[in-house]
Parts: C-alpha cells; sequence; structure tokens
C-alpha cells in the first residue's frame, strides 16, 4: 500500500491566507494524512479543515488550542483509512485506523511536545499511557519539543540528561526513528535564524514498519513557520533488476557441491586461462539461476510447505494414533521444515550483513530487519543535478553514473616530475621476492582470509563459493595466477580483488614508508599519531609555546589518485619492472558499475583513482602520500616549515612536523605567515604531481597556546580557525584527562546499536553477543587510550543491562543475574560479558608492554624523549607532574600489571639488571638468593657486567663481585646460586627481549591479561560436564540465569 502522512508546526492555523499556502503545499505532494501542530484555534470547524484539506473526502479529529498557545489537528482522506476509534490527550491524539486497501488495523498519533521541561515528564507519561491502551503497529508524529542526540542541532554540544530520557522513552514505547533526508533539522530560529534543531520527526513501531515495507521521511520546503514539513512516504520505493548473488545457504544443501562440479567441469573452451576461467564463472551463475528457479525454489514457500506438512501430521495424530510409517513421515517433515529455517536465516544473516551474529541461534528476524535498514539507507528517491531536483528513477540512475564516470575520469593534465625528491628504497632481495611466483599455499590462504559473506567481485560469487569449491576450481584460478605471473595481464572482466599483490606488499611497505605515516605498515597502529598529537600538544603548552595544528582533509582520496604517479613513485621506491607492470594492469583495467536502488548503472572504465575496497587500494595510497611525507620532511630540513619539538625531561626532544594515517593529515608549525604561506605552495605542488588535492573548506588550523593573529593567518591559508578540543582519528585530541564529554559519542553510538527495537528480534543468546561485539567497536577504541572515567562506566553497563534483560511500556523488568556473574568470562560461569574496568586497564596496559617492545617506534621515541626512561630501557620514567592534555601518565600508572607477567630472555644483557629483574629462575636473584644480594658490590649492574667473555677460555662464565668472602655457612647458597647460573649464557650477537608469562607463546594479548585480572569465579557442574564450546549462546544464557540468579 501506498501513501502519505506529512506533520508540520504550522505556527498559528486561524489566517485565510496562510492557511491557502499550507493547503497549496498539501495538494502539490499528494499527502493522504496531515498532522498540524500549534493551529491556535480554540474551536476546530469542518470549514477550517476544507480550507486545509484537498478534496472532499475529508474526515478530521482535533485537540483545540489553549488560548493563542498549542492545538493539534490531523485530518485524512476516508477513502484510503477508515476511522475505527480516537482518543485525544493534553498534548497528544491518537486515531487508530482500518486501511481501506487491505483492512489493516494501525494508529496514528500526532504530538504537540511541551517547552517547559517541568512539564515534558507528563507527557513522556501521556505517550506511556497511549502505549497501553494499543500494543499494535503504531506510528506517532509532530513537534516534540527535544532532540536526541548534540548531533540534532547546529551548535552541537554535551549529551545531556533530557536527550537521554528521550532516547530512553522512545525505546521504552519501542519506537524507532527513520532515517531522515533532505537536511538534518527540521527548526530553525534564534537572532538572524542561527539556531537549528531536529524538533519534529515520525516515530515507527516494528509492526508497522513490518507491514508497509519502504518508508522514508524528508524535509520538505517551509513557505510559512519556522518549522519545515516532514513528509513520510509510505511504500513508495522503486527498484530494478539487482545483478547475480551468490546465496551461501545454497553451499548447505546437500549435493549441491558434486552438482556446482558438474556444471564446472561440463563445459569445454578453448583460449587463454583467464578467458576459460571467465566463461566457466558464466556458465555457473546461469546453471545456478535457472537452478534456483526450477529445482530450489523460493525458500519461503518451501518453509510454510514443510510446516503444513507438520501441521497435517499433528492433526491426524490428534484423530487417532500414527502408526510406524506415518511417525516416520513426520519426522522427515519436521526435518525437513528444521532444514528451511536454517538456511533461510543463513539467507538473511549474509543480507543483513552482521557478520558478529551467527546463524542457527533463531536471530531471522533481526536479520531480516537488518537487511530492510540497510536497503532503506541506499536507498535513493532523488538527487539535485544543476540546482534541479531529479524524481525519476531513470534520471536518478543516469545522474549518478555520470557523476561517477567524470570523477573517475582523468583531464589528462600534465603533471611536475618528482625525480629530484629522495625516497627509501627496496633492497634487491625484496624487490625480486615480490615478483616470485605464485602458490598455492600462497592463494589458498590468501582466500582462506577473506570473509566468506562478501561477494568482492563483480560475477557475485561470495568468497564462501570459493573456500567451498577449491577442489574442483583451483587448477583453473592456480592456471590464471600463472597466466598473469607470465603475461602480466589477465581478462579484464576477472580484475576483482588481489588480495595476494596485498600480501606480498604489506611485508615490504615498512621499509620505504616513513614512520610519520601509521596506516597499513606492519607494527603500527591508529593510535600511536592520536598519542603523539596529544604528548606534542601538552608538551607545547607546558613550555609556554605557541604553535598552529593544521588539520588537513583530502577531497575524494582514493578517487583522485593519478595512475602515472603511482607507478613512478614505486619505480624510484626500488620496485622491479615486472611488479610495476602488474600493479599497472590492475589498476588501469578495473571497471566499475553503481548500484542505484540495488540496480547497476552499466560498467565504464576509469582513467584515475583506486578502487575502495580493493586490499592493493590502501598500500597504493601510503606509497603516494609518501611524496607528501618527503616534501614537509624536506622543507623542515630547509628551515621552512618548523614542527613541533616534543621535550620534557631532555631538553633535545623528538622534532614532528607531520603525522599521517592514510588521508588523515595533521601538520605543526610556528604561528608565521611565512611558513603557512610555504606549506600551501607545498600543498598546490604536491595536487599538481599527484591529483590529490586538499579541501580547504573542510580543513581548518588550529591554534596551541597563544596565537594572536589566528583569524588572519587562517584566512591567507584559506580555510577556518578550530580549537581545542578537537579530535583526530576518531579521538580526542587536546582534551582534559578527567573529560566525560569526549564519551558522550560513544554513549550515544552505544544506544543506537543497542536500541530496544532489535531486542524483539533476538534471541536472548543474540543479545548476549550483540552486547560483546557493541563492546568490541564502540567504547574499546578510546578505552585502548584514555582512562574510563566511573560515571561513564555505569552509563554504558545500565545501557547493557536494560539491553539484556528487556522492558518497554516505561516500566524495567527485573535483572535475574547479578552483573559480576554476567561479567564473568564463561568458563568460570558467566556471560563472557567485558568488565570495562578491567577492560580498560589490560587495553592501557598493552602500552606498557610495547614500549618494552618498539624501541624503534615513532611515538616510542617521543615518549622517550619526553620522559625519559628507567629499568634498562623496559619502561618510562614515572610521570611525576600533572596530567595536562598528556595522555601518558594515565598510561603509566599501572606499568606493574605487566612487569609482574614478564619475564627477560637474555641475549647481549646490556638491558636486563642482574639482581633486580626475572629472567634466572622463577623469581628475582635479589629475592631467590636475598643474603647474597646484601653482599653484591653493585646491586645495579647488568647481567652483561657479570659476564666475562674470556673465561673458560674463552667460552665466557660468571663473575659476581661481592664485598667480601662467603663464610662457611653460605657456601651451599652459593654453591646453588652459582649452578643456577651456569643454567644461563650471553649471547653477545643477540638482542634481549622480554616473554609474557600468560601465553604459552610468550606475546602479550590483552585477552591473556583480562583473564589474569579477572574475579575468580567456579566453573557450574552442567558446563564442566558438556563443555562450554559444545553449548549455544542460548544454552549459556539460560544457565547463566541459573547460576547468577538474585535471592
Amino acid at each position: 500500500m501506498k501513501f502519505r502522512m506529512l506533520t508540520w508546526n504550522v505556527r498559528g492555523a486561524n489566517n485565510c491566507d496562510k492557511r491557502k499556502v499550507i493547503k497549496a503545499l498539501i495538494k502539490k505532494h499528494k499527502v493522504d494524512l496531515v498532522c498540524l501542530q500549534e493551529t491556535k484555534i480554540q474551536e476546530m470547524s469542518k470549514g477550517i479543515i476544507c480550507s486545509l484539506g484537498v478534496g472532499r473526502y475529508l474526515d478530521w479529529g482535533a485537540v483545540d488550542s489553549r488560548g493563542a498557545a498549542g492545538g493539534i489537528v490531523v485530518f485524512w482522506d476516508n477513502r484510503v483509512l477508515e476511522l475505527v476509534d480516537i482518543h485525544k490527550g493534553g498534548c497528544s491524539i491518537s486515531c487508530i485506523f482500518k486501511n481501506s486497501e487491505d483492512g489493516f488495523m494501525w494508529m496514528f498519533t500526532g504530538v504537540y511536545g511541551p517547552i517547559l521541561r517541568r512539564e515534558r515528564e507528563s507527557f513522556w507519561e501521556e505517550l506511556g499511557a497511549i502505549k497501553g491502551l494499543w500494543n499494535g503497529p503504531w506510528c506517532a508524529a509532530g513537534d516534540f519539543n527535544a532532540i536526541l542526540s548534540p548531533e540534532e542541532r547546529n551548535r552541537g554540544g554535551r549529551l545531556n540528561s533530557n536527550m537521554r530520557r528521550f532516547v530512553e522513552i522512545i525505546e521504552d514505547l519501542e519506537l524507532k526513528d527513520v532515517p531522515l533526508v533532505g537536511g538534518p533539522f527540521t527548526w530553525s530560529g534564534g537572532v538572524n535564524n542561527q539556531s537549528f534543531s531536529r524538533l519534529d520527526r515520525f516515530l515507527i513501531n516494528e509492526g508497522w514498519d513490518n507491514h508497509f515495507g519502504d518508508v522514508r521521511q524528508c524535509v520538505l520546503p517551509r513557505p510559512v513557520s519556522d518549522h519545515f514539513p516532514v513528509l513520510l512516504d509510505v511504500g513508495g520505493g522503486r527498484r530494478g533488476p539487482s545483478p547475480f548473488r551468490f546465496e551461501n545457504m545454497w553451499l548447505k544443501v546437500e549435493g549441491v557441491k558434486e552438482l556446482m562440479k558438474s556444471w564446472w567441469e561440463g563445459g569445454r573452451f578453448n583460449g587463454s586461462a583467464s578467458f576459460i576461467l571467465a566463461e566457466k564463472i558464466k556458465v555457473l551463475k546461469a546453471k545456478l539461476k535457472e537452478w534456483n528457479r526450477d529445482t530450489f525454489g523460493r525458500i519461503e514457500l518451501r518453509k510454510n510447505a514443510a510446516l503444513e506438512q507438520v501441521q497435517f501430521w499433528d492433526a491426524k495424530e490428534k484423530m487417532s494414533r500414527l502408526n510406524l510409517e506415518e511417525l516416520e513421515a513426520r519426522k522427515e517433515a519436521r526435518e525437513d521444515y528444521k532444514k528451511w529455517v536454517l538456511l533461510e536465516e543463513i539467507s538473511w544473516r549474509q543480507k543483513s550483513r552482521e557478520v558478529w551474529l551467527k546463524e542457527g541461534d533463531r536471530n531471522t528476524g533481526y536479520f531480516h530487519k537488518m537487511a530492510n535498514a540497510h536497503r532503506r539507507r541506499n536507498n535513493v528517491d532523488r538527487i539535485k543535478i544543476n540546482g534541479a531536483w531529479c524524481l525519476e528513477e531513470n534520471e536518478i540512475r543516469e545522474g549518478i553514473g555520470n557523476a561517477f564516470k567524470l570523477l573517475l575520469s582523468s583531464s589528462g593534465d600534465w603533471r611536475p616530475s618528482i625525480s629530484g625528491l629522495q625516497l627509501e628504497t627496496l633492497d634487491q632481495l625484496d624487490a625480486s621476492t615480490l615478483e616470485s611466483p605464485f602458490t598455492e599455499e600462497e592463494v589458498y590462504n590468501a582466500l582462506l582470509s577473506c570473509n566468506g559473506d562478501k561477494a568482492p567481485g563483480p560475477d557475485g560469487l561470495s568468497m564462501a563459493f570459493w573456500q567451498f569449491a577449491w577442489d574442483f576450481v583451483k587448477e583453473d584460478v592456480l592456471c590464471f595466477f600463472k597466466e598473469f605471473y607470465e603475461n602480466g595481464k589477465f581478462v579484464k572482466s576477472l580484475n576483482a580483488t588481489f588480495l595476494v599483490l596485498a600480501n606480498r606488499l604489506k611485508k615490504v611497505a615498512g621499509k620505504v614508508i616513513s614512520k610519520a605515516q601509521g596506516a597499513f605498515v606492519e607494527g603500527r597502529q591508529i593510535l600511536d599519531a592520536v598519542l603523539i598529537a596529544n604528548e606534542a600538544i601538552d608538551s607545547t603548552l607546558k613550555n609556554n609555546e605557541s604553535a598552529i595544528l593544521c588539520k588537513l582533509d583530502i577531497a575524494k582520496a582514493y578517487d583522485n589518485v593519478d595512475w602515472t604517479f603511482i607507478l613512478t613513485v614505486m619505480q624510484k621506491m626500488g620496485f622491479g619492472d615486472k611488479w610495476i607492470r602488474w600493479i599497472k594492469w590492475c589498476i588501469s583495467t578495473a571497471s566499475f558499475s553503481v548500484l542505484v536502488n540495488g540496480t547497476p548503472t552499466g560498467f565504464f572504465q576509469s582513467s584515475k583513482g583506486l578502487r575502495q575496497g580493493d586490499p592493493l587500494s590502501p598500500y597504493l595510497f601510503v606509497i603516494a602520500m609518501e611524496v607528501f611525507s618527503a616534501f614537509l620532511q624536506r622543507a623542515v630540513e630547509g628551515g621552512y616549515l618548523s614542527g613541533c619539538r616534543v621535550k620534557g625531561r631532555s631538553e633535545e626532544g623528538v622534532l614532528i612536523s607531520h603525522l599521517l594515517f592514510a588521508d588523515d593529515t595533521l601538520v605543526f608549525c610556528k604561528p608565521s605567515q611565512d611558513h603557512l604561506t610555504y606549506l600551501s605552495w607545498l600543498l598546490m605542488w604536491f595536487e599538481a604531481a599527484s591529483g590529490l588535492r586538499i579541501n580547504l573548506d573542510k580543513s581548518e588550523l588550529i591554534p596551541v597556546g597563544r596565537v594572536e593573529n589566528m583569524d588572519d593567518l587562517a584566512w591567507e591559508f584559506g580555510c577556518k580557525v578550530g580549537s581545542l578540543p578537537s579530535t583526530y582519528l576518531g579521538m580526542p585530541l587536546g582534551a582534559s584527562f578527567k573529560s566525560t564529554s569526549v564519551w558522550d559519542g560513544v554513549e550515544e553510538r552505544f544506544r543506537k546499536r543497542l536500541g530496544m527495537w532489535k531486542r524483539q528480534y533476538l534471541s536472548k543468546g543474540g543479545r548476549t553477543t550483540l552486547i560483546r561485539s557493541t563492546l568490541s567497536n564502540l567504547p574499546i577504541y578510546l578505552m585502548s587510550l584514555l582512562w574510563l572515567p566511573s560515571v561513564v562506566r555505569r552509563r554504558l553497563e545500565k545501557i547493557q543491562r536494560d539491553f539484556l534483560w528487556g522492558g518497554g511500556n516505561l516500566e524495567r523488568k527485573p535483572h535475574l543475574v547479578r552483573w559480576e556473574v554476567v561479567c564473568l568470562s564463561k568458563k568460570k560461569g558467566g556471560l563472557g560479558v567485558k568488565n570495562l574496568s578491567i577492560l580498560n586497564k589490560a587495553l592501557l596496559a598493552k602500552w606498557n608492554w610495547r614500549f618494552a617492545n618498539e624501541r624503534e617506534a615513532l611515538w616510542n621515541q617521543v615518549i622517550r624523549g619526553k620522559y625519559g626512561e628507567e629499568r634498562g630501557g623496559w619502561a618510562s620514567r614515572e610521570v611525576r607532574e600533572a596530567h595536562g592534555l598528556g595522555l601518558w601518565k594515565g598510561i603509566r600508572m599501572d606499568w606493574e600489571l605487566v612487569s609482574n607477567r614478564m619475564v627477560f630472555i637474555v641475549g647481549n644483557g646490556r638491558r636486563v639488571r642482574f639482581w633486580r629483574d626475572k629472567w634466572c629462575g622463577d623469581y628475582p636473584l635479589c629475592s631467590s638468593f636475598p643474603s647474597l644480594f646484601a653482599l653484591t658490590v653493585d646491586k645495579e649492574e647488568s647481567v652483561a657486567d657479570v659476564w666475562d667473555s674470556l673465561a673458560e677460555g674463552g667460552w665466557g662464565g660468571w663473575n659476581p663481585c661481592f664485598l667480601r668472602a662467603f663464610n662457611d655457612w653460605e657456601i651451599e647458597e652459593a654453591s646453588s646460586f652459582m649452578e643456577q647460573l651456569h643454567r644461563s649464557r650471553v649471547i653477545e650477537v643477540v638482542e634481549d627481549r622480554v616473554s609474557w608469562t600468560e601465553t604459552k607463546s610468550g606475546n602479550f594479548s590483552v585477552k591473556s591479561l583480562y583473564l589474569a585480572m579477572e574475579a575468580g569465579g567456579r566453573l557450574g557442574f552442567l558446563l564442566a560436564l558438556f563443555g562450554m564450546r559444545m553449548c549455544s549462546p542460548r544454552s549459556v544464557f539460560l544457565y547463566g540465569r541459573l547460576r547468577g540468579a538474585k535471592h
């Protein structure tokens, strides 16, 4: 069913001329139901309704205004909607309708929320009462006079209690917000209309959404009022034919592998290996489409048919006893039904892209809703081209396709040479290794590393298919790789993802990429740059200096890289000719097709840019950005840019001029017009050489310290002025150590991800899995670098608890298991939900481990230069000064969490303390032999100091020095001491290293430290008997309830 609804706060409908304007807008958009707020009409009449609505078939209901304030009216086309009942409240009017087309019954509530905060709670209670009257499909709309988050107003600000309360109300009412198109705000006001907010909206529940399907709300132009009209378009989605997509559920069908193998091997083709592979893929796709249509059938129909068989045998059993054959037939029917239910769940899971949740736990409804949500979010119902709106599907598809063609087409302009630039180069061994023949193991391992639900190529075949069919497709795939190795080319239609080349490139990228770049280089992490930037800001302020932080945004980064530039840079870096030819073929033969509302626009060739999603693209982009890094470094060396010297204990410190993470760029410089002018020239030169342009509209200059002429500098540079605190890579930049505001975004995303509307479609085991997966994606990122304030932790835990146990109708359901039990690991009888406080400490402790192991990393050099080092360089010095804006003090505080679980593996012995470090035995020697330690000459000496490499005829031996000779009663302890020492040797050519005691491999892991810090629990009898890994999430959840029930 298709129809349209409109909500609008008109700020008075008691003027005849104004009503004409309102009526014209309603007529233009062919609206079937209208809700107007703030009518300011004390007594609504049929005549007024006729002056507002269109046509003769109008019914209406109204809440009269109180004097010149308030008033709500709802009117509708009674040929479309039949009124069943109506309820009026102080701030709302609710109409129960029956659709004339299909008889479906639902409720619409028009609201006008109070402006005064003290009246708002009674308004929420009124909505709760409405929910109690009607538990069916529901749509509520109007001016709520409340916002959900700081993003819903242009002034931003903090996530406050009013926003949190509105979010809670929407969750309790089991409503959800529909994405808004046409603009982020629905009201503007204040002085010169400088304040914008989203006060008006449509909210729907799942029952309503399930029936009507495609729903979009959009902001319309406002001819009157300070509020914009909001239109809800119901059932108006338009979709053309979709491309082929392999269904992973087919892999679960009995006999399908033999069937696919026969199709794959059945055809006979002549030509190159890549041509044969392409033809076999075409045949397979055609056969799969035919088999799916004629044999497999529609899964919903097969499932329903199986259910009917189960119901038939159950009904017959009520009439008479079933014989053995009939019992067997019922058993087969039940198995058949279970099979189709599982296949349906697999299909919807693949469409939903929710990879964190596994099939088989009764979450089909959730997968279904997520798939619909993706489709709704990606739907385009209008675009503006050259100032004109296009609404027709063909115009939209053509307009989008032409825009991408233009974006990915090179102008062919002259580009300056970079021949004089010095870059790091590969050695000959690395270059030749990149060009070695492809092996079966290499190709297969690359295939196994891919997500089976993804289908990165234009053929629509998922990676799960290639993994499943490897034994009969590998010969053709390996022949294809052999052809590529020998000829450097293949059939263009096969140019999809080249993960094998990406795996090779990432192994050598660190040898040609400077330390200032942190993206896609093994051993470097995204948070390294954030730590460095915050420490640099802190150092600048504590030294009473001033600086400018340039946050630069690269416009359409991947889409604008010039191919010739990339190849030239790789040649300067020492990559071989064969490798460069391979890369040239891969990037230049790419063809693109834009999916518009699920339908491809047709393929076109590009002449510049790198493909989003191709695993090669990030590494190639980082190589391109290395030229920019080299430009900046050369400018610093020439004195044209200053950078920022991070110093503390060391007066020299470490100079940081820039930090790059892919296209996120920070440049540090003095507040000097000359420096900014030179930086501007450098950016223009880099754009001319590479095609990458800085978007000055999205870039900003941030003053650090006292900068007098900031506005003038920004105007000359051509961008806006920012301020601290800001953000970089999604993390706070220049924020106070104890700031809670930086966590507002996490809390908001937490609530959205764990929204109550999803709760209805998830099993209890699925809810637990969602909580765990949300933790891995949302707060963990900030907790990996920042201390989690206790007030924020309590808020996040409350959201998780409420989600886990459900609730609704403004009531809270009891929490049946203590949260301490829920947060225990599964092996200890809990549900495996992480304790945020312990997890935060374990994540921060990783930095202390990395400090001990990554001495060459740029962030490590910055910390050592600022704070100094101790204990042989395994730890930084303890930070005793105020926190300021730096982050390291908070990280260093829990050094003991790491040091107590760390042992030393002696190499040359220069960085290991002989007596105080744990390197020989289970305890430090000072603890194992305290009386000998009291007699030692140097209690801080290193292992190398005690080792005599010339002793025992050049074999080396131990030579500890003591203050005096041993007494008779000390001989036995000294003998035991020397015997223990003789088990270890110093190896001059090997560096000392550390080993982690909580893992078998000796490598640190956050998980191992978390488990070591976790409170003890007892493994329950049931889980010990059957094994935790054998239990489904639903079984674990049930056991957790039994074990942790409150008494």
